[in-house]
């Protein structure tokens, strides 16, 4: 892989032509560039002291991976002098995209038929979450995907899902059946008493709206535990 030249205290437009970085990546492509380089893109400019690249390099190292930088809020990214508001939100948005696209399936639907699909289609979302976060898989009468709703975030202890924020989208979709998913930031995926309370009266709700609840699952660190197989609903 090509590398960049240290241009600590070098704006962008005062480097050589072949080691600007927008340059670079439309010379020899996005994959051959650093993370700070691609960073540095998104920034077009440093400060009055540092270039682009190196206020990307600075960003880097105050998060230590990409993992924790796009895990950090707008005002997290702020406290790294030179990087402000815009330059925070620009890449907010960029990290998302490429959630989004990482999410993206555009082959054949995946199709559930035991808890371990379950896991295997979302946990690695849950795995980059320290607070509770709860979702809702939309199936078809072939048991497909439709869509997973992020239907709502908790503190670090407590997440809120009424049943109507579970099955709204589900009714929109024309869904048949749904699972429900969350996680517990502590790592323990035993569900609560809560859990179970929670996972009968979203059961009743189904009933009503004819919409099947097959299973609630609950996600720790790295393990799962499905209260159907449970037996527990």
């Amino acid at each position: 892989m090509d590398s960049l030249p240290s241009y600590r205290n070098t704006s962008v437009r005062e480097m050589p032509e072949t080691d600007r970085p927008r340059e670079r990546l439309e010379q020899v492509g996005p994959e051959a560039l650093r993370d700070a380089e691609l960073i540095a893109v998104l920034f077009r400019t440093g400060t009055r002291t540092v270039g682009a690249v190196a206020l990307a390099e600075q960003l880097l190292a105050e998060f230590r991976d990409l993992r924790r930088l796009g895990r950090a809020s707008l005002q997290e990214l702020q406290k790294v002098p030179g990087v402000g508001r815009v330059k925070s939100i620009e890449l907010k948005a960029a990290l998302e995209l490429g959630l989004r696209l990482a999410r993206h399936n555009a082959g054949p639907k995946t199709k559930i038929s035991s808890a371990g699909d379950v896991a295997d289609l979302l946990m690695y979302q849950f795995k980059e979450y320290e607070t509770e976060h709860f979702k809702s898989v939309l199936l078809n009468t072939k048991n497909e995907v439709i869509a997973v709703e992020d239907v709502s975030r908790g503190s670090v202890n407590e997440t809120l899902a009424a049943p109507g924020d579970v099955f709204r989208r589900a009714v929109r979709e024309g869904a048949t059946s749904v699972i429900v998913a969350h996680n517990h930031p502590s790592g323990n995926p035993e569900p609560s008493q809560a859990d179970l309370l929670l996972t009968k009266r979203l059961a009743e709700a189904g009933e009503i709206l004819n919409i099947s609840l097959l299973d609630h699952v609950v996600f720790g660190d790295g393990r799962y535990v499905s209260l159907k197989e449970r037996q527990l609903m």
